[in-house]
């Protein structure tokens, strides 16, 4: 990992960290954003200013919300994900990372069953939201999917206006009046930050959207039906730098609204939006915990290995 590249985003975590402690984060975040000294393991010497975002989780409460026990997937006779044990805390913003063919998206995907939609695909062991098995016969697939809501890879809006791309959802599960259905597109929008660009263009068709504000349109989309939960499988691996900061800053702004999960290949990403981070490898959970103390002082030989550039 390139050194320099985390020195030129230190200045912009710290501001993030003593934001998350004005909003009441703990007195070790307001320290490190302050510039308290600190020594850095060898796995990667970090500038002083990255741990400040990340250390307002540790001593913040946290509970879970998504457990997994004993948790695997298998597409037919592969094996994808390998009985995985985890629990991811609510309302924070939790990184998969991991090379390709890991698991990673099959396990995001798993949490809103969307590998159903996958033939032959099965899983065995316990994934819980909300302490009840999402694998459940008994759990309504629909409902599921309201709760939590999935930012694909690539942009994917509806061939529609804009108002009904966001309003798609609304009146597909709750039924609302136009009053109300204005007001939610309209909160979604803002909420996803593109309100601004798109209120005057409400009714243009959004394929004609920049790259950048469809994804976030797809995340207003996901928003409108308020789910507890957004997955976002690399969501910004399609788009410019430009376009990736503006995603960056907007999962910073849904912290602690919503629980959030996210895959990504990019390392310095993970580090800059995550608070937990997860490390996957040949479908098997090597290392799990807070994302400074991850990408800092790692357990395990392989995260080392792996986020230092020594494999992936």
């Amino acid at each position: 990992m390139n050194l320099e590249m985390k020195m030129s985003t230190a200045d912009a975590v710290a501001e993030k960290a003593k934001t998350f402690a004005a909003r009441g984060g703990c007195m070790e975040a307001r320290d490190a954003a302050a510039g308290e000294s600190a020594e850095y393991p060898p796995a990667m010497a970090l500038p002083q200013k990255f741990r400040a975002a990340q250390d307002a989780v540790r001593s913040a409460p946290t509970e879970p919300c998504v457990e997994a026990r004993e948790f695997s997937v298998f597409y037919r006779t592969q094996q994808a994900v390998s009985r995985i044990s985890l629990s991811i805390p609510r309302w924070r913003v939790t990184a998969i990372i991991g090379p390709s063919g890991c698991g990673k998206s099959t396990f995001l995907r798993a949490i809103n069953r969307m590998n159903d939609l996958v033939p032959g695909c099965r899983t065995e062991g316990t994934l819980l939201l909300d302490g009840q098995d999402i694998y459940d016969p008994a759990v309504d697939v629909v409902s599921l999917r309201r709760r939590v809501g999935m930012v694909f890879q690539k942009p994917n809006p509806f061939p529609k206006s804009v108002f009904d791309n966001v309003a798609y959802g609304p009146r597909l599960h709750s039924r609302p009046d136009a009053g109300t259905l204005a007001e939610i597109v309209e909160r979604s929008l803002r909420d996803a930050g593109l309100w601004e660009e798109v209120k005057d263009r409400l009714d243009e068709n959004a394929i004609r959207l920049s790259g950048g504000q469809q994804q976030r349109l797809c995340i207003a989309r996901a928003l409108a039906v308020d789910p507890e939960i957004l997955l976002m499988d690399e969501p910004t691996s399609a788009l410019d730098p430009r376009a990736t900061l503006r995603i960056e800053d907007l999962i910073d702004e849904l912290r602690g609204r919503y629980t959030i999960i996210i895959v990504t290949h990019n390392m310095q990403q993970a580090a800059r939006v995550s608070d937990f981070t997860a490390f996957l490898y040949e479908g098997l959970l090597i290392e799990f915990g807070v994302t400074r103390e991850v990408f800092t002082n790692p357990k395990q030989k392989q995260t080392e290995d792996y986020i230092t550039g020594r494999f992936g």
